[in-house]
Order: structure tokens, then C-alpha cells, then sequence
């Protein structure tokens, strides 16, 4: 209970427990009526079989009985149901951008994240989108999932009980890279928040280099490129970014092998037209970022990758 108001967690637990007590009570009962029949009317004391008629009282018991307990699950739900799509009115906004194979974050401020940053006890709601296919954002933690489909907008709110860091991966297959499509909500006390909401304190990733290089860094990260393509050598969906600028590779062009120079013109050619070469050894599962990424932003990441030696 925050403020007076029943977390998401307790509201969704609370169904789940009723639900489940009512499973447990009618598998006892039935349970139990079965083994008491096997008892009763076994065959060594009634060998030979009677006709029962019907019996009025009973009828109507097992009629009324299960309705009741049906519209009470209802009621409980619905209930539960109206509370998680009536978002509060002091509710923090944060849009999300769901993509092959990254979450990306925005504040009303501007500011941008690849991981959730919310305070503690203040309600939160997530607008939520997809830059390409079918993603559904869900974090456990807090009971809350909801699809994030491409050209429309959808939504979800929680309120973060506790501090803490809390896993928000996607529940919904979306590609190869699916299972790396996973971050974190951090959930700050509101004081350490506003700090770095503010700005005053940067998020804690790797320091990013200098210049243009420095904003290639966080364009990679941020349009989770690292998803698939890892910077330390190791072989994730895609090939690995370190030493990658100017490496010879055999790619498949209109299904015949080439020898290419991974140079500034191949990789701006793989962010735009990806479709029009792809290194041996991978699958052609990688967007195009036409239309998504500036040509400053292409020239930014070039220059980051050139700095992965």
C-alpha cells in the first residue's frame, strides 16, 4: 500500500490468490466427493446397480453454485482490470521504443536512456511503441505487461514500491536477438532521481570517447546495436564490432560470395541497405536504418567503430 493506494503487485496478487484459493477448494471438494462415492457405493456393497432420479435441490445448487462463483472472479478481476488502465494523474510520463533488440527510454525532459530510471513511491506511465515488429514489455517485479506494436501507441502504469534494480525484458518472440532484448528498471530513491533527472549525474555505462566517436558510442548503445553485435569479440547474432573497420569479409551478394573491405562506404551501406550484403556466416535479420538514424548520426558510428580496434 503506497499512499493509501494498493501497488499494482498487491492488486494483481490479490486475483491470483482468489482465483487460485477458489481452484483449491473446488479440487479438494471434488476430490474428496469422488473418493467418498468410490467409498460409499463400492461394488461389494451394492452389487447390483440402481437408478437414481433426479433430484430438484441439487440441480439447482450446481447450477447456482458455479454462477456465483464465476461472477465473483469477474467482479475481482474487473475490478483489478479498471485499476491497472486508470492511470493516476500525477503519473510520470516516459516514452519507450521498443526495436530489434533494445529498449530505448525518454523523459519529458528530453533526456534518453536505455534503461528504466523511476522513483521510488510516484506512479509512472509507460507510452509505448515499436520501431519494427511485435515487442511486448514486461517486468515481473511490478505485475505489468503490455504489447508494443509499431505505428500505434499503447500503454501501461505501475507504482514502484520499493528501491532496487528489477529485470524488463520483452514476453513476446521478436527475432533471433529475442532473448538479449532485456534491461533493467532502476528504482531510485525520488531525491537520487531528480538528481539525475536533472542531469547532474550521468547514467552508469562506460565512459564514451571523446567527440564525434563519443556520440557514435551512445547511438550504438542506444539504438541497441550491441544487441546483436557485441564489442569485446564475442560472437552474438551479428559480427562483433571490435576490429571490425577494416577487416577483409566474404559476403553474399544476390546469392554469390565477394571478398569486401569493411570500409566507411560498406558500413554506411549496411546501416542504410543492409539487404544489399551480408557477411558470411550470419542470418539477414538486420533493419534498415533509413529514415531512422541522421547521415550525422551514420558518420558518428563510424567514427566509434573505427576507435574499436
Amino acid at each position: 500500500m503506497v499512499h493509501g493506494w494498493p501497488t499494482l503487485s498487491a492488486s494483481v496478487d490479490s486475483v491470483f490468490l482468489f482465483i487460485a484459493g477458489i481452484s483449491v477448494l473446488l479440487l479438494a471438494g471434488i476430490t474428496g466427493t469422488m473418493v467418498w462415492f468410490a467409498v460409499r457405493y463400492r461394488r461389494s456393497r451394492h452389487p447390483r446397480a440402481e437408478n437414481i432420479e433426479g433430484n430438484l435441490a441439487l440441480e439447482i445448487v450446481w447450477t447456482v453454485l458455479p454462477t456465483l462463483l464465476v461472477l465473483a472472479i469477474f467482479w475481482v478481476g474487473w475490478k483489478g482490470f479498471v485499476y491497472m488502465r486508470t492511470v493516476p494523474a500525477d503519473a510520470m510520463l516516459v516514452k519507450v521504443t521498443g526495436r530489434m533488440w533494445s529498449w530505448g527510454f525518454m523523459y519529458e525532459n528530453g533526456r534518453n536512456d536505455t534503461v528504466l530510471r523511476v522513483p521510488a513511491d510516484r506512479p509512472v506511465k509507460l507510452a509505448i511503441t515499436s520501431a519494427d515488429v511485435l515487442h511486448s514489455l514486461f517486468i515481473p517485479a511490478f505485475r505489468v505487461k503490455e504489447d508494443a506494436v509499431p505505428g500505434r501507441e499503447t500503454y501501461l502504469w505501475f507504482r514502484p514500491d520499493r528501491t532496487g534494480s528489477f529485470d524488463l525484458f520483452c514476453s513476446e518472440y521478436c527475432g533471433m536477438g529475442h532473448s538479449a532484448m532485456v534491461t533493467k528498471v532502476e528504482v531510485m530513491p525520488a531525491a537520487d532521481f531528480l538528481v539525475w533527472y536533472e542531469g547532474k549525474q550521468l547514467p552508469k555505462v562506460p565512459a564514451a570517447k571523446g567527440g564525434r566517436a563519443g556520440l557514435g558510442e551512445s547511438l550504438v548503445r542506444e539504438k541497441g546495436c550491441i544487441g546483436c553485435h557485441s564489442l569485446d569479440g564475442s560472437k552474438l547474432v551479428g559480427p562483433t564490432f571490435k576490429g571490425l573497420f577494416g577487416k577483409q569479409e566474404t559476403v553474399v551478394r544476390a546469392g554469390a560470395d565477394a571478398i569486401a573491405s569493411v570500409d566507411e562506404a560498406f558500413i554506411r551501406m549496411k546501416i542504410l541497405e543492409p539487404e544489399k550484403g551480408r557477411i558470411k556466416g550470419f542470418p539477414p535479420i538486420m533493419p534498415s536504418q533509413k529514415g531512422v538514424l541522421k547521415d550525422d548520426e551514420v558518420e558518428a558510428i563510424i567514427d566509434y567503430l573505427k576507435t574499436l580496434k
